[in-house]
């Protein structure tokens, strides 16, 4: 992680220094892989070396391509802008990574169990993770004027600070109790306790997604502002007070970490379970080649 923040700041300064254009693919890539990347490998080492490397990258890459790709395609018929968009955010992108990682595994049907249902998810969500966040650092570079280079740094910098509570937490909850619940001959099952993960971390998901919404909503109503439904939406509020843009920096980052303890606590509950039945002697994870 620390020689990666090194490789970073250094390309940053460099580029910087030079503006040459040609370092921004590397600037990019390294700002947006790195953190999920180092995320991934720790949960290997710790926890998935019985899975097999190769395993590892095959759920990282194509998992995560496959779920970027899936998602755009599906937001871009199914969604249009409401209430409820961010809901429909949440259900298709948690939607198309547990179709990633059960595509990954098709040819796989030894691997099962909590645990490395945990440690595959993870490394889906991060995957998508990684992509999406390059694609966002891209967009704030490119600008009408030219090349913003601030803009992709602060990009990069808060989605870096933000990857390991977002789409690998959730993930890898959904991925875990998908495996869990997985046949002996590879087929998958779409259990109860399956389709509520799915369902719970979605609602986290357009939770975190429509945090900046509801944290001016919610100022609109300690501060008694009387906002019309179209200054919301446009969401924003106009000449804010000092007391309103401290509730809304209160209510924001409040409601994430909300959200990520929500999820950690949920987390840890299945890495529990996953520790008892190993304790148990029942295998969490097994690896068959044919």
């Amino acid at each position: 992680m620390w020689g990666g923040i090194a490789l970073w700041l250094l390309t940053a300064v460099v580029t910087y220094t030079t503006r040459n254009t040609t370092l921004l693919p590397t600037l990019i890539l390294l700002g947006s892989f790195l953190v999920p990347a180092v995320f991934v490998l720790w949960a290997y080492e710790r926890h998935g070396r019985d899975l097999g490397a190769s395993l590892i990258p095959g759920c990282f890459l194509t998992g995560g391509i496959l779920g970027v790709l899936g998602a755009s395609v599906m937001e871009s018929y199914l969604l249009h802008p409401s209430l409820w968009m961010f809901l429909g955010v949440g259900l298709i992108e948690e939607a198309v990574k547990l179709l990633a990682l059960m595509f990954v595994l098709r040819r796989h049907p030894g691997v099962h169990g909590m645990r490395a249902g945990l440690v595959l998810g993870a490394t889906v969500g991060f995957g998508f993770a990684a992509f999406e966040s390059a694609g966002y650092a891209f967009n704030a570079a490119v600008t009408m004027k030219g090349i913003d280079l601030r803009a992709l740094l602060e990009t990069e910098v808060l989605r870096g600070v933000l990857a390991p509570f977002g789409h690998g937490l959730w993930t890898a909850i959904a991925g875990g109790v998908l495996l869990s619940f997985r046949k002996p001959n590879g087929r998958f099952r779409l259990a109860a306790p399956v389709i509520g993960a799915y369902l719970g971390v979605a609602v986290l998901h357009s939770l975190w997604d429509s945090m900046h919404g509801i944290a001016i909503w919610l100022v609109a109503r300690v501060t008694d502002t009387g906002l019309s439904r179209a200054l919301f939406a446009q969401g924003y509020i106009p000449a804010p007070t000092d007391e309103q843009q401290h509730l809304f920096t209160v209510f924001s980052i409040g409601g994430m970490v909300v959200i990520t303890l929500v999820a950690l606590a949920w987390l840890r509950s299945l890495a529990r379970d996953a520790r008892n039945a190993g304790a148990d002697g029942r295998p969490n994870a097994r690896v068959y080649t044919p």
